[in-house]
């Protein structure tokens, strides 16, 4: 106890120094003017359990555990009431019964030397791991202190281990999908040497050769006529007849040179797209990609489009609803605003693959203002304090994403074009961020902002794919040994090495092979000519503990789900059983307490919703799942709210489509058939009513009336 009893012997100044030391950025020295300007000064917190440190400077730091965050808000104000009343013994003593009391709390001592785990930034980092069994869905992150000698030596240590470790465990997965694409080789040989068409059994194999032609042609033709302006003159570009000085004219084109560039993939459509950092209330500086038509619309400065301050929902915008329009479209020519926002291991390119039947790209010509997210990281890591070699810029998972990323890309998009709300589209990862975040325990004022939430493939319950062995590994193995394994930064940063030395083509066969090994989908429905594009804007860096917190022993994998426990699921599949039985039987044979017996109407329906996961503030969803998606459960989803477990959740829209899988829902040739068109309808439907009266109507959206949410009766 002599750490403990040296402790006490500091007043609250000394107490709130001593604290401050642990969380600022860099060691702190008197004489260090740098140093003394990233101290820990105040705990800001974003939600009651995600606090964020401020320092002198007004720089930001990621999470730290709660319990550190609350001791150094504590002592700060000790130490300022200290000062004003000059009494020193009542204080400290004030200050130490508090400190004792909050830990007591939190299950622990502020002298923790002797648990086997620690929240001390000088603790080992093996040590620094949480325990295991903290929270069953967002489990304690580790905490990380200023760099020092002997962390910055333990750091080393983890990235050499996980550099030999993870890359043996990537190379594992390379070779299992070359082994296992050995058969499909010798099949595609022999249909070959049977004078056979191997793709002739793929569903859209007519209209692959027919664009396959089209696009050949529109290679040369941009070739020979790139100079030409006649506005009737016509020419095929990627694969579809248009106009020279049409609507959407292109300026780029010719053959495709497998680049991971937005920008050029837009300009082959007519399009282009402007860059805006956005800091996050953590320091995080991300990427939110804005598409426009340069016909119409004169990109923002570079200076205007820089990271602003990291303050979500400024009210100086939100005066009447539509304070700062856009000058750049008159009255009723507005376009409303939507966010898209991107899967895992994914950027947002991942939208604008497909030339004209990207969903990006097709939202933008039907008359949308279109918005694309970047999760935290991805190609370039940026922070606005720390560097890619620290661990804290790496601590972070699905909760930070969620409740950080998501609020600072929709308050960025309703600052830039006036409006109260936008419409919000997600793909898989990109719909666990929003499911969390709009959860009551978490932001759920967020909801206020989001006229309706568009689910592609909803990443809520776990598919039976998780079984698989890989996965398997990284469930059992711990917490410490996943971090020696996979170290404590980027989650196998080798593969982005892979993706910078590999041509385009030879990059896209192998991420494709990889890709499919490990998540079970084919290209069945993707147009075969793009499916080198549409990995060259994957994968991104993502943090280790994101991997965990999907792959680890602790959350998703485990739970089966991102917002109840296992034991939680079980009882509902329990319920869902005794429904399919009859409701009065299901309760006559006493599964629930006899004070919950008496009404089978109302009665009933407030029971199922006990634990419901979202409150009033919920936007209206839409669901799109893919039937035959082994990665995810989005049937479990539909049943969730159909069965009326979310008594708020207003679903809008659901649709099931049997034969997609998991990627289908933005890469196939059909998407915008199946998804594109019905996601357009929605979005548009559910727009609030003064914003329809500013702007201009989608494409094919003449006849749809608003939506009347009949729950605000």
């Amino acid at each position: 106890m002599k750490a403990g009893a040296t402790t006490q012997q500091l007043g609250p100044a000394g107490l709130f120094a001593h604290q401050s030391k642990h969380l600022s950025l860099l060691p702190q020295d008197g004489n260090n003017p740098k140093a003394n300007a990233t101290a820990a000064v105040e705990a800001k917190f974003i939600t009651p359990r995600d606090p964020v440190i401020e320092t002198a400077n007004g720089g930001r730091l990621p999470a730290v555990p709660l319990a550190e965050a609350q001791k150094l808000n504590l002592f700060k104000k000790e130490a300022e009431l200290q000062g004003s009343q000059g009494g020193e013994h009542v204080t400290r003593r004030t200050t130490m019964e508090m400190a004792a009391e909050q830990e007591t709390d939190q299950g622990a001592t502020i002298d923790d030397s002797m648990s086997g785990q620690s929240t001390r930034a000088e603790a080992p980092l093996r040590s620094a791991i949480p325990p295991t069994k903290t929270h069953p869905l967002f489990p304690q992150l580790p905490m990380y202190g200023p760099p020092t000698i002997l962390r910055n030596l333990q750091t080393f240590a983890f990235q050499i281990s996980s550099a030999f470790l993870s890359l043996a465990f990537l190379g594992t997965i390379v070779l299992g999908s070359m082994f296992t694409s050995i058969p499909i080789l010798f099949r595609h040989v022999y249909l070959r040497l049977t004078f056979r068409n191997p793709y002739a059994r793929r569903p859209f194999h007519e209209e692959e050769k027919r664009r396959k032609k089209a696009r050949k042609e529109s290679a040369i033709a941009w070739k020979r006529q790139r100079q030409r302006k006649s506005g009737t003159s016509k020419q095929c570009v990627n694969g579809k007849t248009t106009r020279e000085g049409n609507e959407y004219e292109p300026t780029e084109g010719g053959k495709d040179p497998l680049i991971c560039d937005v920008g050029y993939y837009a300009r082959r459509v007519g399009l282009d797209v402007e860059e805006y950092n956005v800091q996050t209330e953590d320091g995080f500086v991300i990427g939110l990609w804005h598409l426009y038509n340069p016909n119409d619309y004169t990109p923002a400065s570079p200076s205007h489009r820089d990271q602003d301050d990291p303050i979500v929902f400024p009210e100086t915008y939100l005066e009447d609803g539509h304070a700062t329009p856009s000058q750049q479209y008159s009255p009723g020519e507005r376009k409303y605003p939507v966010l898209l926002v991107h899967g895992l291991l994914q950027s947002a390119g991942a939208y604008c693959a497909n030339d004209d039947d990207s969903l990006a790209f097709y939202l933008a010509k039907s008359g949308y203002d279109v918005w694309l997210g970047n999760n935290r990281c991805g190609f370039r890591p940026q922070h606005q304090m720390l560097t890619s070699n620290d661990p804290r810029m790496w601590n972070w998972n699905i909760r930070q994403m969620g409740v950080m990323d998501l609020p600072a890309f929709v308050s960025r998009v309703l600052s830039e074009t006036g409006f109260p709300k936008l419409g919000l589209i997600c793909h898989s990862q990109g719909t666990t961020e929003t499911f969390v975040a709009l959860a009551k325990e978490q932001r759920p004022e967020l909801g206020n902002k989001i006229s309706v939430f568009c689910a592609l493939a909803p990443a809520v319950y776990a598919g039976p794919l998780i079984g698989k062995m890989y996965f398997k590994f990284m469930r059992i193995i711990s917490p410490g040994m996943f971090r020696l394994v996979f170290g404590i930064h980027a989650f196998i940063p080798f593969m982005m090495t892979m993706h910078r030395w590999l041509p385009g083509s030879l990059y896209g066969i192998l991420g494709y092979r990889v890709f499919s090994f490990l998540f079970n989908w084919s290209d069945m429905r993707w147009e075969r000519d793009l499916r080198d594009r549409m990995f060259q804007f994957a994968p991104v860096y993502v943090s280790a503990e994101s991997m965990r917190w999907w792959l680890g022993r602790e959350c998703f994998a485990s739970q089966k789900c991102i917002l109840a426990t296992r034991e939680e699921g079980k009882r509902e599949e329990e319920e869902d059983e005794g429904q399919d039985l009859g409701m009065e039987e299901y309760f006559a044979k006493g599964r629930v307490h006899q004070t919950e017996q008496r009404d089978h109407g109302n009665e009933s329906k407030k029971w199922r919703g006990r634990n419901a996961w979202y409150d009033e503030r919920v936007p209206p969803f839409a669901l799109w799942v893919a039937g035959n998606d082994e990665l995810v459960d989005g049937r479990r989803l539909l049943r969730r709210f159909e069965r009326g477990r979310e008594p708020h959740v207003r679903v809008v829209h659901s649709k099931v489509i049997e034969e997609y899988e998991h990627l289908d829902v933005i890469w196939a040739m059909d998407m915008i058939e199946q998804v594109g068109r019905e996601v357009k309808e929605v979005i548009w439907q559910t727009a609030p009513l003064e914003s329809r009266k500013l702007c201009r109507v989608p494409k094919g959206c003449e006849n749809i009336d608003i939506w009347e949410d009949t729950n605000s009766l």
